[in-house]
């Protein structure tokens, strides 16, 4: 085997696209500055029994594991970053009411969600603790949003959902733990043949529910749709509520809004309000959130929890690309001064690129604007003519 192959579906970020991504970075965890949002950078590595609690089956499989050397334990290599933070609130910061952290770095999937995209997102995210309205799932989908549009989205569709509704319908049913559990997946692919014959001896006021949640489906009148057909329960009834009023606000402020009421993602970790957000011309959302409220109780202090989380490097892959950064060219000299205007000009904040006399800058992220020549002894600069 060719010692420089990378394993599949990861790769090196070249020096343009880092650029891209990390400028994009920069600019995501100042916005997420101006909302208050603290910066927290959780370890690569933990005890695999704290990375995975409370999250479900879906990111334990996700997850690669080893076995720590030190300790003898099972140590997992994070898959997404949303139960660090949560154990941070939980069990460092140990703030009474509101927190908010966000954070941005890689984790890595055993397998990729898609055959073209890579197994080591770099990932951005958000999380807000310690309110349960509806005041947070909005600041936090607004948060998204701005996002992406920084991102270089101009427009955005956002897809709404809330678990409240499905486990609402589904407790109404009648069925062994394992029929539930193959219903959800029969519902999160929308198969209603599978769904027509697992809810076989179901109660048609239940089976038609059941039955419903995949064709709830378009823009925001499937809200009363919904209403008109799903069970009249409280948790329902306040779950469409909610998604009337998120899906009016962000219409005002110009984002197309889409519901899918048997989006699943998420089923055993999402406790309410869940979102996507999609650009034109993409099948993959570029960021999703939502409220977990449960996830704090497996680390011994429930919270109310909403946050969103999305790939740097599929973001950046949005934004035009820079053109070439301007420099001064410097060739390196020995003579008495020229170790001084060098340091001079950078820490008046130009680029200097040193390079030996008469070489080629190897490199299109940078173009040659101005170079250093000595006049009499003095260093000045001197203005290249554009190419």
């Amino acid at each position: 085997m060719t010692a420089w192959l990378l394993p599949e579906q990861f790769s090196d970020v070249l020096p343009s696209e880092a650029a891209a991504v990390e400028s994009l970075r920069r600019t995501l965890l100042d916005a997420a500055e101006g909302y208050g949002y603290e910066l927290v950078i959780p370890p690569l590595l933990e005890y695999v029994d704290s990375l995975l609690s409370g999250t479900g089956q879906d990111l334990e499989l996700r997850t690669f594991k080893l076995v720590d050397q030190l300790s003898g334990r099972t140590l997992g290599l994070r898959a997404d970053m949303t139960p660090q933070a949560a154990r941070i609130d939980a069990h460092l910061l140990n703030r009474d009411g509101i927190v908010r952290l966000c954070y941005a770095g890689s984790v890595v999937h055993t397998r990729a969600p898609s055959v073209y995209a890579t197994r080591e997102p770099l990932q951005f995210g958000v999380e807000l603790y310690g309110h349960a309205g509806l005041d947070a799932d909005i600041e936090v989908q607004q948060l998204a949003v701005r996002a992406l549009q920084l991102g270089g989205v101009a427009r955005i569709t956002l897809a709404l959902s809330d678990m409240r509704i499905v486990r609402g319908v589904l407790a109404g049913v009648l069925l062994p733990p394992e029929r539930i559990d193959a219903v959800v997946e029969a519902l999160a692919r929308k198969d209603q043949p599978r769904l027509q014959q697992l809810l076989g001896g179901v109660g048609p006021a239940q089976r038609d529910a059941v039955l419903a949640l995949p064709e709830l489906f378009g823009d925001v009148s499937v809200l009363r749709e919904a209403a008109r057909i799903l069970p009249d329960r409280a948790p329902i009834d306040a779950a469409l509520r909610e998604l009337e009023q998120l899906a009016q606000l962000h219409a005002q402020a110009g984002v197309d809004v889409q519901i899918d009421l048997a989006d699943l993602r998420g089923y055993r970790y999402h406790s309410g309000v869940i979102f996507s957000l999609y650009a034109p011309g993409e099948p993959d959302a570029l960021a999703r959130g939502g409220r977990y409220d449960e996830i704090g109780a497996s680390f011994g202090r429930p919270r109310a929890a909403t946050g969103f989380s999305l790939d740097l490097r599929e973001l950046a892959r949005q934004r035009r690309l820079p053109g070439p950064q301007a420099a001064v060219r410097a060739s390196w000299s020995a003579q008495a001064g020229y170790a001084q205007a060098v340091q001079g000009l950078r820490a008046a904040g130009h680029r200097v690129i040193e390079l030996p006399a008469g070489a080629e800058l190897q490199s299109r992220r940078f173009a040659f604007a101005h170079e250093l020549i000595c006049v009499d002894g003095d260093w000045q600069l001197r203005t290249l003519a554009a190419a």
